[in-house]
């Protein structure tokens, strides 16, 4: 994942869907287009719903990575603004 300038980070780690995605797009629409957001989230529903939600707005989905804790990282770029 170190490949990318990271601009910001979130940790939905705390939170139950549908908000999960809910904070996830809120810090995007704080970034600026192009800037990258880094999201740690749980498996289950976030790590489902997240990357497709934010993927059909027209988002970038640059890497998924699964932790070995099991949770991940996901690393999305703002298209748009």
């Amino acid at each position: 994942m170190s490949e990318y300038e990271i601009t910001d980070t979130i940790d939905i780690t705390d939170v139950n869907c549908p908000v999960t995605f809910v904070k996830t797009k809120v810090a995007l629409d704080e970034l600026d287009e192009g800037d990258i957001l880094k999201v740690h989230m749980n498996s289950g529903e976030p790590a489902q719903n997240v990357p497709r939600s934010l993927k059909e707005e027209g988002h970038e989905i640059l890497d998924f990575t699964q932790n070995d804790d099991g949770t991940y990282d996901l690393l999305v770029r703002k298209v748009g603004d």
